[in-house]
């Protein structure tokens, strides 16, 4: 026998649309701003890559650049309320992060330079190709609003939901405009927060006030060229260089994080660049494999190479995060769901670290 907890705590019940005359709205559509996603206004499923980009990079980076993680809609309303109706075209569950960061959305509203969270739009545990939710704010007020994409999951649409009477327009501004690129593993495309205003990259946009760009591919972020060339395209104002846990071995790797620094460097010459190897403290100083131990020691090595070797070349503009210290705090040990992803004091942990220096580099 299974119980549905929603019957005996309310507080835990999925909520449907409860707003008789709900007025849906495309977000692809004007007003509304999207962010972290590729021409998102084209094609019939957002992306975070173009298509033939991630069909050159790899069979997977092609399956995971349909995931939406760091895509935002920013908007302004007075609605009391504010629904969404979406449909997912794939569903992925995972054993070991909650659906709300898997395929949830969740909302912040601006108040002066803060962003505060107001509502997670739960999805139902037997999600299917999309659902539809909504949030009472109690009152009628305008608002600038920020919605977050799902961390995983593919999304062919977005609608939001209105009171027929009320005020559209465009949201909030970011004071850094010119995203902050992010290129790395499961971990950098938020595997396993809570809700997408969870992962490292949302909590330093909510910070900063910066535009970002999610390209982590979970399990797949190995530096290949296709990938690395299309980045140091980009125009942005900071790249965060992340890949550490998925290169395949330390040979892998040594062949090919400088060579991507170096791709991004020559089209970029003055970009901040930031390197950051795995964030683990234990495999770093306790795993008592030896081996295991040796080999991650060998990665950050590599990394730090990097650094060092721009450097010598006079590069005032490179930057390097060790992994050793990014869980640092109270409670260290209780920063990862299985020893590798973090939870949301991970990324919080992360944020704080990887956040002093896009601050500081953002204000070069």
């Amino acid at each position: 026998m299974s119980n549905d907890i929603a019957k005996i705590d309310k507080n835990l019940a999925v909520a449907g649309i409860d707003a008789p005359g709900c007025v849906f709205h495309d977000v692809r559509k004007a007003p509304f701003e999207i962010y972290g996603l590729y021409k998102p206004q084209e094609g019939d499923t957002f992306r975070r890559i173009p298509k033939e980009v991630a069909e050159a990079t790899s069979e997977g980076v092609a399956i995971l650049h349909t995931n939406t993680a760091g895509g935002r809609v920013r908007f302004s309303t007075d609605s009391e309320y504010i629904a969404i109706r979406c449909t997912m075209p794939n569903i992925t569950h995972f054993a070991h992060m909650p659906a709300t960061g898997v395929s949830g959305f969740d909302m912040y509203v601006a108040r002066g330079d803060n962003e505060i969270f107001k509502k997670t739009f739960v999805p139902p545990w037997n999600l299917i190709d999309g659902y539809a939710a909504i949030f009472h704010f109690g009152n009628r007020e305008m608002r600038e609003i920020t919605i977050n994409f799902p961390l995983y999951n593919d999304v062919d649409s977005l609608f939001v939901g209105l009171e027929p009477s009320a005020t559209l327009g465009k949201g909030k501004k970011y004071k850094y405009e010119k995203p902050v690129v992010y290129y790395g593993s499961s971990i950098t495309q938020g595997g396993c927060a809570s809700r997408p205003g969870n992962s490292y990259e949302a909590f330093i946009s909510q910070k900063l006030s910066c535009d970002y760009i999610n390209l982590g591919f979970s399990g797949n972020a190995k530096g290949e060229d296709t990938i690395m060339d299309y980045i140091a395209g980009l125009d942005m104002s900071v790249f965060v260089y992340d890949y550490d846990y998925n290169a395949p071995s330390v040979e892998h790797l040594e062949a090919t994080h400088e060579r991507g620094f170096l791709k991004i460097r020559e089209k970029n010459p003055d970009l901040p660049v930031i390197l950051v190897s795995a964030p683990n403290d234990d495999i770093y100083a306790t795993d008592p494999r030896l081996e295991l131990r040796s080999t991650y020691t060998l990665r950050r090595t590599v990394i730090f190479n990097t650094y060092e070797n721009a450097i010598r070349r006079g590069d005032k503009n490179v930057f390097f995060v060790d992994g050793c210290g990014l869980f640092n705090g109270e409670f260290p040990n209780s920063c990862t769901v299985d020893g590798c992803h973090p939870n949301d004091l991970g990324f919080f942990r992360m944020a704080e670290a990887i956040g002093r220096v896009v601050e500081y580099a953002l204000n070069l």
